[in-house]
Parts: structure tokens; C-alpha cells; sequence
């Protein structure tokens, strides 16, 4: 079954294009879901009924799993069965008549442009490591690229001649973004003065490289981002993302239109984009109630 599970993974990365962190999250969920059915259920794969299905789902909602998790769980069973339908001859769907809880969308938490302000300034250049932090957080806020595309960039994606970066976003999709006149400064003067002295034979060409000359991770971003965010003393909670939600409200909140935020987000449907309205629409409430003399 693990060999099977490979191959479906290989199937979705070729033919859908799937992005390699959905592929993992794939993986882990049918994994888990096999070891579900097998130590409480006794069964196979191909023995799961429609019954099966929606007590694994109802299981992981009793440890306390996330909606979204739950989603995305029954999202690849339902790929995965549809898989062994077709490829495999399986008779029978288990999830075929099961559909997706509709999930509420949660507005995600931004940042005061004087906070972000305070968060940019945090890092002391001094240091390689200094350097390299001041042009992360920089380049970041500038052009609202996920953390995964940020760690993921290499030399030769930043132009910073004209002033754009090329990045790699979901489903493999390459889109470009304009840079703007800080972050390209600051990114250069770290591939100048910072990248150099992290740099090991066999750092390749990733922009943004840890201590050890490796490619910097997700998670080690992510303990850099809290580490400014406590030194300045913000109280909310902050994520990888809490930036990129930024740039989106304070673009749309200095009158950028919804179509070319949606284009440099890299958001395949407007309606992901449009999330960002509600936080908008706030703001011009409260403007309205202070500024209105009837209001």
C-alpha cells in the first residue's frame, strides 16, 4: 500500500501539478488514515465503506483537529479512492457521495503599518545574519510572497536591475513581482555583504542561507519572526503569513484594485483575494464614524 500511495503522489505531482507541500500533506493524511483502518477497523483499503470514512473524519474532529485539516483530509481520500477507481479497477468509492464541511472563513490578522514599520527596523545590521534578517523581513512586506516561495528563492530569481523577483507558488505556477526601492537595497547589499559570509561549497544558489550555509527553512524563518516580534514588543499573534496579509490590506487600503493584488498574491481564484475587503470595509467604517458629522 505504501508503493501504491507513492505512485498516486507521483500521479498528482505530474498531472496536477500539485505543489510539494500539499503532496506531503497528502501522504500524511492517507498514512494516517490507513492506520486508522487497519489497528481500530481491521480492514484494507478497498474494504472501506462510506460508513468507514466518516468515522475517521468524525475521530480526528474528536482530537481536536482544525476544520481545515478535516477538509483537507477527505479532499485526498477522495483524489486517492477516485485514483484506485480508475487506474486500479476498484469497484467501489467509499467517498463518493461524501461532500466537504463548508469552512468559515476566518479574517487573517494584520498588522498596523506602524507595527510592520517597527518589525522592519527591528534587525541590527551588523552581522551576516543581521543582514540577511533586515533583507528577509524587507523583501517580504514588498512583494506579499508566501514564506515557502521566500525560502525557495535562488540568485538568479531577483532582478534587482528592474526591480522584480520571480517566484514559484502553488501548483508550480511562476509568477513575477514588482520589488520595491528598500527591499532591492537591501538585498543587495546582503547577496553583497551577508550572503558571502554564510556561504559553504555547497550552498548552491539559494538567496537565503542559515548559519551552516544551508537554504534557510520555513520553521527557521518562522523562530527569526517571533524572535523580532517579541523584541519589539508586539502582543498580537503573529505567522509566517501575518506579513503577507499586510501587504495585501495596506495595498487595497491606499486604493490598489482587487485584480492586481490578486495577481501578485498569485491567487488562482479572486474570491480567495476578496477576504481582504472585509478588512478594508472596516476601515472605512471607522473613517466614516469619525469623520462624518452625522455618523
Amino acid at each position: 500500500m505504501s508503493a501504491l500511495i507513492k505512485e498516486f503522489l507521483a500521479y498528482l505531482a505530474v498531472e496536477r501539478g500539485l505543489a510539494g507541500n500539499t503532496l506531503e500533506s497528502y501522504g500524511r493524511d492517507l498514512r494516517q488514515f490507513l492506520e486508522f483502518i487497519q489497528e481500530c477497523k481491521g480492514i484494507a483499503p478497498e474494504e472501506a465503506t462510506q460508513a468507514t470514512v466518516v468515522s475517521y473524519l468524525a475521530e480526528l474532529r474528536l482530537r481536536g483537529r482544525a476544520p481545515a485539516t478535516v477538509s483537507r483530509t477527505l479532499a485526498a481520500l477522495k483524489s486517492f479512492y477516485q485514483y484506485l477507481v480508475r487506474e486500479h479497477g476498484l469497484t467501489r468509492d467509499p467517498t463518493s457521495n461524501l461532500e466537504s464541511p463548508r469552512q468559515e472563513k476566518r479574517l487573517p490578522r494584520v498588522l498596523t503599518v506602524q507595527e510592520v514599520t517597527a518589525l522592519l527596523n527591528a534587525p541590527v545590521p551588523r552581522d551576516a545574519a543581521g543582514i540577511r534578517d533586515k533583507a528577509m523581513l524587507e523583501l517580504l512586506y514588498a512583494t506579499g510572497i508566501r514564506v515557502s516561495e521566500l525560502v525557495n528563492l535562488k540568485i538568479e530569481d531577483v532582478n534587482l536591475t528592474l526591480g522584480y523577483i520571480r517566484c514559484f507558488g502553488k501548483g508550480s505556477k511562476e509568477r513575477i513581482v514588482p520589488l520595491g526601492r528598500i527591499a532591492a537595497e537591501c538585498t543587495e547589499r546582503y547577496i553583497r555583504d551577508g550572503r558571502s559570509k554564510l556561504s559553504k561549497h555547497d550552498s548552491g544558489s539559494w538567496l537565503f542561507l542559515n548559519q551552516h550555509g544551508h537554504r534557510l527553512t520555513r520553521q527557521g524563518f518562522w523562530k527569526i519572526l517571533k524572535k523580532y516580534a517579541a523584541q519589539i514588543g508586539i502582543k498580537k499573534e503573529i505567522t509566517p503569513h501575518t506579513l503577507r496579509h499586510s501587504f495585501a490590506t495596506h495595498l487595497l487600503e491606499r486604493g490598489a484594485d482587487l485584480r492586481s493584488v490578486q495577481e501578485m498574491l498569485g491567487h488562482a481564484d479572486i474570491s480567495t483575494t476578496q477576504i481582504y475587503t472585509h478588512l478594508t470595509k472596516g476601515k472605512l467604517k471607522e473613517v466614516y464614524n469619525k469623520t462624518h458629522p452625522r455618523a
